[in-house]
């Protein structure tokens, strides 16, 4: 059974939960559930950790560079944990410790410079980025260790320290993932805790942190918020999605359906900024529904620790049953499944890649997230009536659009309201550009010089020259 990380050390186990294999419906392991002594015992040793560790700039970006390399090292063994736990194929898993190891590597080479805004004769006014301090950070089910690194890279690197708690329902990556970084950290800079909602609520609702980063949904989202905001913590929420991709008339079908696909069915739909809505142009609508119910036909679901597997199992059941209900309710309501349209027979929470037609706006699997492998496809006849009904949502975290002419698809795009917008892509990212939401999908960014900018406090730093007082210049 893996164990949680306290101040550098393995912590003692006082009781335990299971964990699933959604794609076997077994048991896969135990892990421990935190006390809540523990968890002021992980929130002491981060406050501790961080006297020494917010001074030592070189050693910081000596470390993630190390901590790069370490998680790259570890990549198949995490990998093999995510397809037990998490039900995704080793390949897919292990694209997860490729996210972590780039973006250690990027924050490590990030500049954080002073900002000069006077050097005269009078006076040097300079701002200051400082850390935080304590970082508390809960991550999501969907990509543990990819996930948890958009957190830990540039909150390290801005000289934080961190508790951070996983989902309950995929624990065993991340407290594999912090005892193999045991020796490359000082003791205290990176806790893990492990557990279920309460555990959350301590995280969240501690006096040690200045900072909550959170990445889940909307419901939970709002709950961290509310058990941040007595202490008036910082909060970054990355929530959840509904976007939406609009494919113009000019499109070549053929050329674009396959990548279409994958930017709404990578990782089984479950990530928040995956297409989850499409809307076609009316004279390529059918050649478009064809297309891609042709490649759900054709894509291998199963085993995800076969090589061949494509896709897994979904990683929950309460995801599964939520994206088996919302595909029967649009059969019931007149839609119609050219693909898929049913869960899987056997034990595992498989469910079969589905395009519906036949569905319309007001319709839930059209307004709700379903983060799964369930995609409508809606025409229209006019532009700027797509553009309304892809913004008629309280989400706003990405949306794209795919068009013959790059210009043409851009103007478009920026009528979107959505934090990412792409052209003839979607869910494109990298560790140094802004990722975050609008609306109910989100508060602050993550990524880039932003994201490393939300783990700081600014100082303004003024150092006279001139006649003293205040007002002097």
């Amino acid at each position: 059974m893996p164990t949680m990380t306290i101040n550098g050390r393995a912590a003692a186990t006082h009781a335990e939960f299971d964990v699933l294999n959604p794609a076997t419906g077994k048991i896969y392991t135990q892990a421990p559930e935190a006390t809540r002594e523990q968890v002021d015992e992980a929130m002491a040793a981060a406050a501790v950790a961080f006297e020494g560790w917010r001074d030592d700039e070189p050693l910081r970006r000596r470390t993630l560079t190390d901590l790069a390399a370490s998680v790259r090292d570890a990549t198949p063994e995490l990998a093999a944990i995510l397809a037990e736990e998490n039900g995704k194929p080793l390949d897919l898993g292990g694209t997860e410790g490729v996210v972590g190891s780039v973006w250690c590597d990027y924050y490590a080479g990030l500049e954080l410079p002073r900002e000069v805004l006077r050097d005269d004769a009078g006076a040097t006014v300079e701002v200051l980025r400082r850390p935080l301090g304590v970082v508390a950070a809960i991550t999501p089910w969907n990509m543990p260790i990819g996930l948890a690194f958009f957190k830990i890279a540039p909150a390290l690197r801005a000289g934080n320290t961190m508790v951070l708690k996983p989902s309950p329902f995929t624990p065993v990556s991340t407290l594999r993932l912090a005892e193999i970084l045991r020796d490359a950290l000082p003791p205290g800079v990176l806790n893990v805790v492990s557990g279920g909602d309460e555990v959350g609520r301590w995280v969240a609702g501690h006096p040690t942190p200045r900072k909550v980063s959170f990445t889940g949904s909307v419901e939970a989202g709002r709950a961290v918020n509310t058990a941040a905001a007595p202490d008036l913590k910082r909060v970054t929420l990355e929530l959840g999605g509904n976007d939406p991709a609009i494919l113009l008339d000019d499109v070549d079908v053929a050329a674009v359906a396959e990548g279409l696909f994958w930017t709404a069915f990578f990782n089984n739909g479950q990530a928040c900024a995956l297409v989850k809505r499409v809307y076609a142009a009316q004279p390529i609508y059918a050649d478009l529904v064809d297309a891609l119910a042709e490649v759900a036909r054709r894509v291998r679901v199963g085993d995800p620790t076969d090589a061949t597997t494509q896709l897994g199992a979904l990683a929950t059941r309460p995801q599964f049953e939520r994206v088996s209900e919302l595909v029967e309710h649009a059969l019931a309501h007149g839609a119609t499944a050219v693909a898929g349209g049913a869960p899987l027979d056997g034990d595992g929470l498989f469910f079969a890649p589905t395009i519906l037609t036949g569905v319309d706006d007001g319709l839930r699997i059209v307004d709700e997230e379903q983060f799964g492998p369930a995609l409508p496809v809606l025409p229209f006849t006019d532009e700027a009536d797509a553009v309304r009904r892809a913004n008629a949502t309280s989400f706003g975290l990405g949306a794209s659009v795919w068009s013959g002419d790059l210009e043409r698809g851009a103007a478009v795009a920026r009528r979107l309201d959505a934090g990412t917008t792409w052209v003839n892509t979607h869910a494109a990212l990298s560790p140094d550009a802004p990722f975050g939401g609008l609306k109910w999908s989100g508060l602050g960014v993550e990524n880039g010089p932003w994201g490393l900018h939300a783990y700081t406090d600014i100082q303004v730093l003024h150092r006279n020259r001139g006649a003293a007082g205040p007002g002097a210049v």
